[in-house]
């Protein structure tokens, strides 16, 4: 295990040198925050009015708030799944593989750098969202569930998203192919109630993997009920993408 995270953490330092080289990486938070200033200023006004018991733009930056916190997460996977092709198609993996390391520690440090630059991403979203009127009812105990669910659906999608990365035949490839991703968080109940869609989309609305997520997430720092049936569905969506997003990529890794 010592052997594992040493390698782990050398190859991690590796990578926030390349963040600190190119900065721009670090901005995954611009388009969560158009998007949040985008819809509250923009069409919060309306769509607020029509939330259950809404009153206005105030109702939808404090619905829509833990959306934009949900798709700053996978905003990330566009990135990490670059990053991952660069290193597969410009022969550094095929050099690292020649030394005496951990293996998979050339996946991880990939892992571990996107958790921290998600969890900046995060810090910097809500901070927008605090400033413009999202006023969260958490408590202690909520916010550390609430960062702890978020934390976890990152870890997931890194992983998908490092498969992504190992698949694709070229950076161009790897660019591409995390898009599906962004629409999710659009087509559930992140932007707008489930109810008000049409039923064929209100059903898949409702059994993607980030409707409970969102739901759990609103629940949480609104202060409401968590939905017992939500808050496992949105765990055991984590779990399996975190088990299948590792297991592809592994062996991806270890085809390669």
């Amino acid at each position: 295990m010592t052997y594992a995270l040493h390698d782990s953490f050398t190859l991690l330092r590796r990578q926030l040198v390349h963040v600190k080289r190119y900065p721009i990486t670090l901005f995954t938070a611009g388009i969560p925050v158009v998007l949040l200033l985008l819809f509250v200023f923009v069409f919060g006004d309306t769509l607020g009015t029509g939330l259950p018991g809404g009153e206005g733009r105030s109702s939808y930056t404090n619905y829509i708030a833990p959306g934009i916190l949900l798709f700053t997460v996978v905003g990330g996977a566009q990135v990490t799944a670059i990053s991952v092709a660069m290193d597969m198609t410009e022969g550094i993996v095929a050099r690292l593989r020649t030394m005496s390391i951990w293996r998979p520690a050339v996946l991880t440090s990939h892992v571990l750098s996107s958790l921290l630059q998600t969890l900046l991403s995060i810090v910097a979203v809500l901070l927008v969202a605090l400033a413009i009127g999202f006023s969260p009812s958490a408590g202690v105990l909520e916010w550390v569930a609430a960062f702890a669910l978020m934390g976890a659906l990152a870890f997931a999608v890194t992983w998908l998203s490092v498969a992504m990365g190992l698949v694709s035949k070229s950076v161009e490839a790897a660019s591409n192919l995390p898009m599906f991703l962004l629409l999710l968080p659009f087509l559930g109940s992140g932007f707008v109630p489930t109810d008000s869609m049409p039923a064929g989309l209100r059903w898949f609305a409702d059994h993607q993997p980030f409707t409970p997520i969102n739901e759990t997430l609103r629940a949480l720092l609104t202060a409401a009920p968590v939905d017992g049936a939500d808050a496992f569905a949105a765990v055991a969506w984590c779990a399996v993408i975190t088990a299948g997003g590792a297991a592809w990529a592994l062996r991806l890794y270890n085809r390669r």
